[in-house]
């Protein structure tokens, strides 16, 4: 991520009569890249709304921390009114930021900062009334999620310190006049602090105050307590005790003397703090922390609280700062503007500082974002997301997750594309109409010898390449129609269908016409799932001996090697046994395939790759029985194409389910559609490229687990915001199906889906519950490292 330094430069001029503006971006440490100026037109509103506002805001009787509260001048105000007047300063104040003469500043804003930057802003002017506008609310800043603001002098310089040479943070903490309020609260959170040395002084007497300044190095001074700012001559005061008061001026050379000495920080957790960095600037201390207006007490020890946590955690100063201002909103309802007290004042020839930085040795301090090193935290990261892989490939194996991963591959499959019905096809529906039509005593089941020798006799006229009749016909062919008889036994184009015994099951088989060849016959049986979707498509298998019908390839096979012989393709056998058709090698499903675990897979089975065009009922053109016999056939349609005959009518019950939602949420398909889907198929796949459904090894499945189980781990450890870390999670998931899509549907490959999503999604939560320690945790081991070294003094009244 990029820093940036933005400095806006406003010059002499007032509300009357406009002032000018120069601003220039750069990166850290280097030169600015461009410099513009600007105007800001005279707005004499914006005081008189900014002393509305703080005028309400200051008669609200919040608890807070000044030493006394201003006399009322006007009636108590309400929250409501405080909300009113608060609304209509940010509307007048960014309206003025949206001037013409403002707009080049802006516009170069945008132009050349990202919103992924890490930007600071420097504010330099001597104009009392604009530092104390509240800029944090510049709708601009707020299109920059990691960009904070700080006041800074025109008037700057460096000054030579000495270097830190502890390994840990010396902190000088002071906790004033406590008349009602809860400087003990901050305490306890500046003990939370690791690797710190703290000073406490408690109510002290001035001469302590400066002898502990004079004696010894200190880099962060602390002030809890009651505090203000003098408006006539900006004098700031602190009130140290109940009885002494001290403004900056009175602690001149002690401060400076802690400045050269390694003073970097300053933080006012009190009322009313612009007076006192107004009179900071001149000792040109780094960084200074200040309240902007009285403070109420809660807001006070809140603001410390989030401040601490994001600095100590590794956040810049700025961005600590923000996160923690911005967390104050949830006070609102109770205490309004809450996010508008707290201010960075910055002086500009300094670099603010990390809280690691500010040791002598950091890379050798452990860092406390966690209660592990981060050595450790990836270590047992890559310890967890193994386990949970492996866990889960266990679980996998079992077979548990089969149904979940079936339902995800099924809705991956409708997600695909739509494509074109296969033209190579025709099938020729048997109608209840169709069955209706023919004589009761004449019919075979749906089809009787008459029809169907009218119907082969209008196909031949047009020469179909090869005709499939996905009818059981367990009888011989009637006499009376020779001509069938010489299709049925005789012809080669001609396939007879019948089903192979399954002793497993139980399920009896059916014969196949009599005097029928074996090379004429296909069998029909269907793998079906524990959910009854046909999702395999059988090839071959070895028939028991006492099944009725031994034929050895499926019905969908036969035609479509009749097919692609006449295409000059013929199906040979490489030397590991897989089938090979052209270019085209078939690698059957075995137990363990994708999500199958445990399936039986005995024959030749591949994955049923459906054309969903635009559903699966749509494979091919169709037409009716009695259309046919009725000459509505012409040869564009059946010219050298594959006839596939079959019944329709409900009343059969040849129906099968697939992963598809068609009709009235209907699932089903007649066997003859089922068929011409598993001609298409071999078809498509052999002429066309159209790939196979395929499926990663074990090992390969493996690694995308664990892959996917790393990510979580990451996700979670390094962002700790939970609601942040849900919105990525779920951009993860999103990716993840995406992912799987494109590979379904680029390249028919069956991708893990199911289980990386389990194992992104608890990879996460187990980081999160048993690495990222909650906040007492890392609270009570904060407080174990610091136990022991802290010193508390107790000051004279």
């Amino acid at each position: 991520m990029v820093s940036k330094l933005v400095v806006l430069k406003i010059g002499e001029g007032s509300f009357e009569q406009g002032f000018p503006v120069t601003i220039q971006i750069g990166d850290e440490n280097a030169r600015p890249i461009v410099e513009i100026t600007g105007q800001l037109p005279p707005s004499p509103e914006i005081p008189r709304n900014y002393h509305r506002w703080q005028s309400i805001y200051r008669n609200l009787k919040l608890p807070s921390r000044p030493i006394a509260l201003p006399k009322q001048i006007i009636p108590a105000p309400s929250l409501e009114d405080c909300q009113q007047v608060t609304e209509e300063l940010k509307a007048s104040f960014n309206t003025w930021l949206s001037s013409d003469g403002f707009r080049p500043i802006r516009e170069k804003c945008l132009e050349k900062l990202l919103s992924t930057d890490k930007i600071r802003v420097l504010l330099q002017t001597k104009d009392l009334r604009l530092q104390k506008l509240p800029w944090h609310l510049w709708d601009l800043l707020e299109r920059y999620p990691d960009a904070e603001i700080a006041l800074s002098a025109p008037a700057y310089e460096q000054v030579n310190r000495v270097t830190n040479t502890s390994d840990r943070v010396k902190i000088l903490a002071i906790l004033g006049n406590s008349q009602g309020i809860d400087t003990q609260a901050d305490k306890k959170l500046l003990e939370l602090l690791p690797n710190a040395d703290i000073t406490f002084l408690v109510e002290p007497q001035s001469q302590d105050l400066t002898d502990r300044l004079w004696e010894q190095h200190w880099q962060i001074l602390f002030f809890a307590g009651h505090s203000s700012t003098v408006e006539a001559n900006l004098t700031g005061k602190i009130y140290i005790n109940q009885t002494e008061s001290l403004t900056v001026s009175q602690l001149k050379y002690a401060l400076k003397k802690a400045v050269q000495r390694g003073l970097q920080l300053a933080i006012f957790n009190s009322c009313d703090g612009l007076g006192l960095a107004w009179e900071f600037a001149d000792l040109h201390i780094p960084q200074i922390i200040v309240m902007r207006e009285p403070v109420p007490d809660r807001v006070a020890e809140q603001f410390l609280k989030y401040f601490l946590a994001a600095f100590a955690e590794g956040e810049s100063l700025y961005l600590a700062v923000r996160q923690a201002r911005e967390r104050l909103q949830a006070l609102e309802n109770q205490f309004p503007c809450a996010t508008w007290l707290p201010v960075i004042c910055q002086n500009p020839a300094e670099m603010p500082l990390t809280w690691h930085e500010f040791l002598k040795n950091p890379a050798n301090i452990p860092k406390p974002v966690k209660t592990v090193t981060h050595r450790l935290g990836f270590s047992l990261m890559l310890f967890l997301s193994m386990a949970i892989a492996g866990l889960l490939m266990g679980v996998r194996y079992l077979g548990v997750l089969q149904p979940l991963e079936l339902s995800a591959f099924d809705q991956l499959l409708r997600s695909r594309p739509q494509e074109k019905p296969d033209s190579r096809l025709l099938v020729i529906t048997i109608t209840e109409e169709d069955v209706e039509a023919q004589p009761a005593l004449e019919r075979r089941g749906s089809l009787s010898d008459k029809s169907l020798a009218q119907l082969l006799e209008k196909l031949a006229i047009y020469q179909p390449q090869a005709i499939g009749l996905d009818i059981y016909r367990d009888s011989g062919v009637n006499k009376d129609y020779p001509q069938l008889q010489k299709w049925m036994v005789e012809s080669d184009r001609f396939v007879n269908v019948c089903r192979v015994s399954n002793p497993q099951t139980g399920k009896s088989g059916i014969a196949p016409p009599k005097q029928v060849p074996l090379k004429n016959l296909g069998f029909s049986n269907t793998l079906t799932d524990a959910d009854n979707i046909v999702r395999r498509h059988y090839l071959a298998l070895t028939p028991p001996p006492v099944s009725p019908c031994q034929a050895s390839y499926s019905l969908s096979v036969q035609l479509a090697l009749r097919y692609l012989y006449n295409k000059g393709m013929k199906l040979e056998f490489t030397p590991d046994g897989m089938w090979q058709l052209g270019k085209l090698r078939f690698k059957p499903l075995e137990a363990h395939t994708g999500g199958y675990q445990g399936i039986d897979a005995l024959g030749h089975q591949i994955l049923l790759n459906y054309r969903s065009s635009p559903s699966p009922n749509a494979i091919a053109p169709q037409i009716t029985l009695q259309d046919a016999i009725a000459g509505k056939l012409n040869a564009a349609a059946v010219k050298g194409k594959i006839i596939l005959i079959g019944t329709t009518a409900e009343s059969f019950h040849d129906e099968w389910q697939t992963p598809f939602i068609l009709q009235e949420n209907s699932q089903v398909i007649s066997g003859v559609i089922l068929q011409a889907q598993m001609v298409s198929q071999l078809l498509s796949a052999a002429l066309d490229g159209r790939p196979l459904l395929w499926s990663w090894s074990i090992w390969s499945e493996a690694i995308w687990i664990w892959f996917w189980s790393v990510i979580g781990c990451l996700l979670a450890w390094y962002i700790p915001k939970v609601g942040y870390l849900v919105v990525t999670v779920l951009i993860a998931f999103v990716v993840l199906y995406s992912s799987c899509l494109i590979f379904l549907i680029l390249f028919s490959g069956w991708i893990p889906l199911v289980p990386a999503v389990l194992a992104l999604g608890s990879s996460a939560v187990s980081v999160v519950v048993f690495l990222n320690p909650s906040s007492r945790g890392i609270e009570e081991g904060r407080r174990q490292e610091a136990g022991g070294r802290r010193q508390e003094v107790g000051g004279r009244r």
